[in-house]
């Protein structure tokens, strides 16, 4: 009897948790919609180019928890569009654009990606979206052409620095007017506009890595994804530098001295953001902002976010290289 009467507290106990945990989740998600509705119309209201792309990627961001998806990805393509008109230079907001409208079922991104080219000609990015139409279309010359392009530019960024920086400080600049219930603290709104961009302005590189595994008959082809895995190597973004060694990697013999190579070149890269994203998770809570202040200070500063990685660890005068393993 004992036993039984256990099995049905723990029962009710789990269930309990599973209920408590649903209605944690569910006032979450009430409370971040409130406060993307009210920082939308506070940034909007600003009507300056930064404000208006930042109301634009949490405008789409929000939507995701109301019933308004359509609406909102509309609304949000006609703030980006503004902050466009308004910073026509601007490759960052150019590119938050662009994004925005990939993930838009009813946008056009032709006009706008040449628009992205235009502005920004030595990024090879620019030309991800023409790629996945052409792969798409299972065109292969257009496929080659694209490529040819990509490979002749010096640059891969995704402006990740830039954005997030960006929408950190138009954000900050309305925080009174947004509820203290959601993401009130320089940590949290770091947080929050981190996974905004992590969603909305890394593009999809599997028409890229499609394109360049089917490489292997086509000599010509495969020339031109090891020159952009190169330039990738370099690029803005670790991820965009993790696709780049895995592009080189996929030409390479298992136990070359070049895979062997890049396997740790990616290792370096991969130990230093690990090593930077613990120092940014101090032991003490309340050290949280300044550690948080610190490292977009260097995002505004630094192009990349290995040197954003690379400048924190020099702060607290660690190595910038992993310690050697000794068998």
């Amino acid at each position: 009897m004992l036993k039984h009467y256990l099995l049905l507290l723990a029962f009710a106990t789990a269930c309990a948790a599973a209920a408590t945990a649903k209605e944690n989740q569910r006032v979450e998600s009430a409370n971040y919609a409130k406060w993307t509705a009210k920082a939308v119309q506070a940034l909007a209201a600003r009507a300056d180019a930064n404000s208006l792309a930042t109301a634009a990627a949490l405008n789409v961001d929000g939507s995701a928890v109301r019933a308004d998806t359509a609406k909102s990805e509309q609304a949000a393509l006609e703030l980006a569009a503004r902050a466009s008109e308004l910073a026509p230079q601007r490759p960052d907001i150019g590119w938050l654009r662009l994004q925005l409208c990939t993930l838009s079922q009813t946008c056009d991104i032709r006009d706008i990606a040449t628009v992205m080219r235009w502005v920004d000609p030595d990024n090879a990015a620019a030309w991800l979206p023409t790629l996945a139409a052409a792969q798409r279309d299972r065109d292969g010359i257009e496929v080659d052409r694209v490529l040819a392009d990509m490979a002749r530019v010096g640059r891969f960024d995704l402006y990740w620095n830039r954005i997030v920086a960006m929408m950190f400080d138009s954000l900050n600049s309305v925080r009174n007017r947004l509820p203290g219930n959601y993401a009130a603290s320089d940590a949290e709104r770091y947080r929050t506009v981190a996974g905004i961009a992590g969603a909305e302005i890394i593009p999809s590189f599997a028409p890229l890595v499609e394109a360049c595994r089917e490489s292997a008959s086509l000599s010509e082809r495969r020339e031109l994804c090891l020159k952009l895995a190169k330039i990738m190597q370099r690029g803005d973004t670790i991820v965009v530098q993790n696709i780049g060694f895995g592009i080189e990697r996929h030409f390479l013999q298992p136990d070359s001295k070049e895979a062997r190579s890049i396997a740790e070149r990616r290792h370096v890269l991969e130990w230093r953001q690990a090593t930077a994203v613990n120092l940014d998770t101090p032991l003490l809570p309340w050290t949280k902002n300044a550690r948080t202040r610190t490292r977009l200070m260097h995002m505004r500063s630094l192009a990349r976010e290995e040197d954003v990685c690379i400048a924190i660890l020099r702060e607290h005068k660690l190595a910038l290289d992993p310690p050697v393993a000794h068998p």
